[in-house]
């Protein structure tokens, strides 16, 4: 792991004045974790020839506004270099966003590339005791009566996060069992 030199807060408060020889320093030590963070996004984008640009963004970011962001960094909260690569990669995203390929009007598209095969869902046996009866309830409300999350909370008089949860814990109870009965059939 590549270690970042040590900024104290009195090094980063030298920052805000017109100390060149500081800044110079400040963009020595830190330009390769920034660049390293950058290229973590672009690169997988096909978009790392752009690193050395969203790069200096960042710099530019930073100074901005006489330092404004720079000088929201709390030391207490996290260390510089972490910091700098939450900064780094969110500015990396934002190029990301803002350069995307422009998107097509949803009407102008030939309505046969749109268009969504209907599927038969068969609802399977579920053996008794396998989930518990605010489960089984919540899957029946959710896939049979095809409620939406919200309006099975409201028939149970519950919470949408206790339906989102009990759901989930219904699908994972669900998958290990079929993923058991798979692997004693030799499927």
């Amino acid at each position: 792991m590549t270690q970042y030199p040590d900024w104290t807060a009195s090094d980063i408060e030298k920052l805000f004045g017109s100390n060149k020889g500081a800044w110079d320093r400040f963009v020595r030590d830190h330009a390769p974790l920034v660049f390293a963070a950058v290229r973590r996004k672009l690169v997988p984008a096909g978009k790392g020839h752009e690193a050395e640009d969203v790069a200096q963004d960042v710099f530019l970011k930073l100074v901005r506004g006489d330092f404004k962001l720079l000088r929201g960094f709390d030391p207490e909260r996290a260390k510089l270099s972490t910091w700098l690569t939450v900064i780094a990669t969110t500015t990396a995203i934002d190029h990301l966003r803002r350069h995307a390929r422009p998107t097509q009007d949803i009407d102008a598209l030939p309505e046969g590339l749109l268009s969504v095969e209907a599927k038969e869902y068969v609802w399977i046996n579920i053996p008794e005791g396998l989930l518990s009866p605010r489960q089984a309830l919540v899957l029946e409300l959710l896939y049979k009566q095809e409620l939406e999350v919200q309006e099975a909370a409201a028939f149970l008089k519950v919470d949408p996060q206790t339906v989102r949860s009990t759901h989930h814990k219904a699908l994972l109870k669900l998958r290990q069992h079929f993923a058991t009965q798979d692997e004693s059939s030799g499927g």
